[in-house]
């Protein structure tokens, strides 16, 4: 395995010296420490962007399941806490490893080597069942943040703070075209990339902080269109004539009430408009009796 991480550092990704192998990351118990989980090899190029990564050989020769419980390990280490002489807290690796710079735990990439053992689709279903046995460890944890407008979809982001971020490759893809190809296929992203991209979290609340800033930028510029549109509107209403009041209708010459009647009330049984009483009043003098003199001649007019 030691010979195997030579060739991938040598066709371009750090110097033989950038390479550790079997390294054992341990953990503190009542015996003094105990290995919690041992890296096949451990490549350092801060000069590459890749302050730390974590390899794991495969040859095929142990279950998937076997393999995708190691990942668990690795994490447990990667949670282990320890504090500084100022007293700040500080994840265990971090003494040892400079920060990735990235959310997360430190990566770990899988190079699969399963010569004549197994053929193409015998690593495929290889690759899928160590990926699903691991899911937990490098899916990260979804946040919803929010739903904006009517309509809109809610949104948010994947928080990575306790994800490793799990690679897949092969030997065969490494010395065929090289560690800066794209011959890396990241859990979770669900297509080969090159290392840097593989190594990104497109998803992450760095992406989302992206997003909410466009719909901020974009609910402030609508904001100013409807203000200007408003002004707009007022300025017309300032320089519309004013409109002339209705005149007053005559007053009812029997009580002194409009004749149109009162506002608001229906006159749907009133006698036929006179242009002299109101409705009420109408009404009423319709329903006085008539005189002998009425019942011959008719009654005057009011």
């Amino acid at each position: 395995m030691a010979v195997e991480a030579d060739v991938v550092g040598l066709r371009g990704i750090g110097l033989v010296g950038s390479w550790s192998t079997e390294v054992s990351l341990n953990l503190p118990s009542s015996r003094g420490t105990r290995t919690a989980v041992r890296a096949d090899a451990v490549l350092q190029a801060p000069e590459a962007d890749l302050p730390v990564l974590f390899v794991e050989v495969d040859n095929c020769t142990e279950t998937p399941e076997r393999l995708a419980a190691k990942f668990e390990k690795y994490r447990t280490y990667f949670r282990l806490k320890t504090r500084t002489t100022q007293g700040l807290e500080l994840p265990v690796w971090r003494s040892r490893y400079a920060a990735t710079g990235r959310d997360g735990h430190p990566p770990v990439a899988v190079v699969f080597n399963p010569g004549t053992r197994m053929g193409p689709e015998g690593l495929k279903n290889r690759m899928n069942t160590v990926l699903q046995q691991s899911r937990d460890v490098w899916s990260g944890t979804y946040r919803w943040h929010g739903t904006y407008g009517v309509g809109e979809e809610r949104d948010g982001y994947y928080d990575y703070a306790d994800a490793i971020p799990v690679l897949f490759t092969t030997l065969d893809r490494l010395q065929a075209d090289g560690p800066h190809a794209a011959v890396w296929r990241r859990c979770g992203h669900g297509q080969f990339e090159t290392l840097p991209d593989a190594l990104a979290n497109p998803k992450d609340h760095d992406a989302w902080a992206l997003r909410e800033e466009t719909r901020r930028r974009q609910r402030d510029a609508e904001r100013v269109e409807q203000q200007q549109a408003w002004g707009v509107q007022r300025e017309r209403w300032t320089q519309e004539p004013a409109l002339a009041p209705e005149p007053e209708p005559d007053p009812c010459e029997r009580c002194g009430l409009p004749i149109t009647g009162q506002p608001g009330i229906l006159y749907d049984n009133a006698p036929p408009q006179d242009g002299r009483h109101c409705p009420t009043c109408r009404t009423d003098l319709q329903q006085q009796p008539m005189t002998l003199r009425q019942a011959f001649f008719g009654r005057p007019k009011k």
